[in-house]
């Protein structure tokens, strides 16, 4: 990571961060003043995005359904398939939480960085300590994607969409299994709230 001169703040991220064991000890031992930023979303949406992200690549996996459960009969969700591992986000938590208090934590709402991008940005810089220069003159709704495209206030130039690996449509997954994952997550959500001192309304 590169040093940061006065004035100016160093940002990193990597997507397993959060739910990899040995991280809040690495980083607390590289600077315990850090601030930690996470964008979560509806679990059962991410485990399904998950899903579809792997196949692109591997498009002979298994169906979502036959990987959620170790026993499809008896419907007991299989948690150590990292779709659905990754989603309890309270059992994440709980380690960082030995190492850095929650006023260094911020979490991001991933369905309000669709929907209110500017909103969820600027909350981002008010826990950054920054002048709140993103607004929602950055943003432009792109509906081929359902997503915002980044792009520059002033000028004509074109705004930044996400790639062709990004937004991609989700297959069709059975009701029952998506009704059986929201009964999962429930309990793990409701401790994240409790814990984040915010209801992102999964439920």
């Amino acid at each position: 990571m590169p040093k940061s001169s006065e004035g100016q703040l160093t940002m990193e991220k990597t997507p397993s961060y959060y739910v990899t064991k040995e991280v809040p000890a690495r980083i607390y031992t590289m600077s315990k003043d850090t601030k930690l930023i996470v964008v979560v979303r509806d679990p059962v949406t991410r485990a399904i995005s998950d899903y579809t992200q792997t196949r692109s690549k591997k498009p002979d996996i298994p169906s979502f359904e036959s990987l959620t459960f170790k026993n499809i009969s008896a419907g007991l969700i299989d948690t150590t398939w990292s779709a659905v591992q990754i989603g309890m986000y309270a059992k994440h938590l709980e380690r960082w939480l030995q190492f850095f208090p929650m006023e260094q934590l911020l979490f991001v709402s991933g369905e309000l960085l669709i929907s209110d991008p500017a909103g969820e940005m600027a909350r981002v810089q008010d826990f950054l300590g920054l002048r709140r220069v993103v607004t929602d003159k950055h943003f432009h709704f792109n509906p081929a994607k359902g997503f915002p495209c980044l792009k520059r206030p002033e000028g004509n130039s074109k705004p930044h969409c996400l790639g062709k690996t990004k937004g991609r449509t989700h297959p069709n997954i059975d009701p029952e299994v998506v009704q059986r994952l929201r009964d999962f997550y429930k309990p793990f959500n409701s401790k994240f709230y409790q814990m984040t001192g915010h209801d992102f309304g999964w439920d």
